[in-house]
């Protein structure tokens, strides 16, 4: 199967967000976003609401979810039903109000949505608000602060004027070779705490890839050709998991013996 088939197969409470992020790498987003008792935190795609009571209950001004699943929304509306400080709204992330937020969480890799609420940012959010995300700031903004996988931007946003540069921001390097995306998904899996550890090597695995193959993509990637361990990591997925990652590559290598559907081990 290929990633798509492979991402389908995947139990829909991942898919839709319902897993919850411990209140641990909570608290370390909340830090390093600077969240004060004066702030108004939003959680945009608030699945079942921990983000929310959590910052309810670390004293926070006001705790807003905004959940467009409706079930999702119910369990996050029971989670902070006792907190006076908390609600939550079920809505499209695109049509929520949060003129007032000062912190808003984020994360999502549907980057049609990912643009659309980068200008809702500009347009709505006052100078100051921070927004957290996870993995990568949205669209090409610069972060004030970052500790992969975790990034903070601060109105007035800045912007990277090329993938590079923002790679350099995000990473401290100009480009990614396998054992960068390698430690990085390993330092995702690490910091995020909600792989099970049977399957944190294949989950390493897995992302260690899809990054480098990304990093491919956007021509920054280290590497001239696809490098021996890519290519191994590429066979072992596809003949022990049946995952085929060859049809991510839209960059053509410029030996095209390298191109995955052509090398003998995938």
């Amino acid at each position: 199967m290929n990633i798509g088939e492979f991402l389908s197969t995947l139990p829909q409470d991942i898919m839709k967000g319902g897993v919850e992020i411990p209140d641990r790498v909570l608290k370390k987003m909340f830090f390093i976003a600077g969240l004060r008792k004066g702030d108004v935190f939003c959680h945009l795609g608030c699945g079942s609401g921990n983000a929310v009571r959590l910052a309810a209950k670390l004293g926070v001004k006001k705790a807003i979810g905004v959940e467009p699943d409706g079930d999702l929304a119910s369990a996050a509306k029971r989670k902070v039903a006792r907190l006076k400080n908390a609600g939550i709204t079920v809505a499209d992330l695109r049509d929520a109000d949060i003129s007032s937020a000062t912190v808003v969480l984020f994360w999502s890799s549907d980057l049609e949505l990912v643009d659309a609420l980068v200008k809702k940012f500009r347009r709505s959010l006052k100078e100051g608000a921070r927004v957290i995300t996870v993995w990568s700031p949205p669209g090409m903004m610069l972060p004030n602060k970052a500790d992969f996988p975790f990034f903070v931007c601060k109105k007035p946003f800045r912007y990277a004027t090329s993938v590079r540069q923002q790679i350099q921001a995000i990473y401290g390097t100009k480009c990614v070779d396998f054992t960068a995306a390698w430690r990085l998904a390993e330092k995702f899996i690490d910091e995020l705490g909600v792989v099970p550890q049977e399957y944190r090597r294949f989950v390493n695995m897995l992302q260690g890839m899809v990054i480098w193959i990304n990093a491919w993509n956007m021509g920054v990637a280290c590497e001239d050709g696809v490098p021996p361990p890519v290519q191994s990591y590429l066979g072992i997925l596809r003949e022990f998991f049946q995952i085929d990652l060859s049809d991510m590559f839209t960059r053509g290598p410029k030996d095209e013996s390298m191109v995955p559907d052509k090398m003998g081990c995938c």
